[in-house]
């Protein structure tokens, strides 16, 4: 028992003197470690950090910080309004299913008219409107008059055609006047293409004017 008290008190003794002198000790124990983080650096011997350390915590703590913001994606819309504010011309377009001239005849009494097998508002190909134009001085169906001054827009006007909810804007690229007998109006195109022609009927063998222009950009509308 007398043996183990006094290895205690020698104990308590050591412990004494290094508490006095821990200044000391600190001071000796940093001029070390100090020394060895400058050989080893000297060397290139310090570890590297693990690659997950070094991407931005941000980013892996929040995923969504990372995340792209797409734009809602756009689906195939019937046209149902055009409107050209460089000659001030604002119509409603007809859609009709079948290509009987009959039918689509009839439809330009009320405006403008999508061809049925083109393309519609949202995807790849050609929207194809057609349209009345009629110079005379009295006409008592204003739809005659639909596609009035198409001729006179210049390459880089812009066109806007809507749906219930969405406006398609399209830039013009070219205006023709074309013979009725020259090749028709291409339905598979490359991009987003819409194209504006005039007639006296479907069924007519007259001269008209075309004007393609192309796709800009769409966005919502309130209704």
């Amino acid at each position: 028992m007398g043996r183990i008290i006094s290895i205690a008190v020698r104990l308590i003794g050591v412990g004494a003197q290094i508490y006095s002198r821990k200044w000391s000790f600190i001071g000796v124990f940093a001029v070390v470690f100090l020394s060895s983080v400058f050989t080893l650096a000297q060397f290139d011997l310090l570890p590297t950090p693990p690659a997950s350390a070094a991407k931005n915590p941000v980013a892996s703590e929040n995923p969504l910080v990372m995340t792209k913001v797409m734009a809602p994606s756009e689906v195939p819309e019937l046209p149902l309004k055009i409107e050209i504010p460089a000659i001030s011309l604002s119509a409603t377009i007809e859609n009709p299913t079948t290509r009987d001239i009959g039918v689509l005849d009839q439809a330009l009494l009320s405006g403008a008219v999508r061809y049925p097998t083109s393309a519609k508002l949202g995807e790849s190909g050609n929207v194809v409107l057609f349209g009345h134009s009629s110079y005379l001085p009295i006409v008592r169906n204003q739809a005659y008059k639909t596609f009035n001054g198409i001729q006179k827009l210049s390459k880089g006007d812009e066109i806007s055609v809507s749906s219930l909810g969405r406006a398609y804007t399209y830039r013009v690229r070219s205006v023709a006047k074309e013979s009725a007998n020259d090749a028709g109006i291409p339905l598979a195109v490359t991009g987003r293409v819409l194209t504006l022609s005039t007639c006296d009927s479907f069924g007519a063998k007259t001269d008209r004017f075309v004007v393609v222009a192309d796709f800009v950009e769409s966005h919502s509308i309130s209704n």
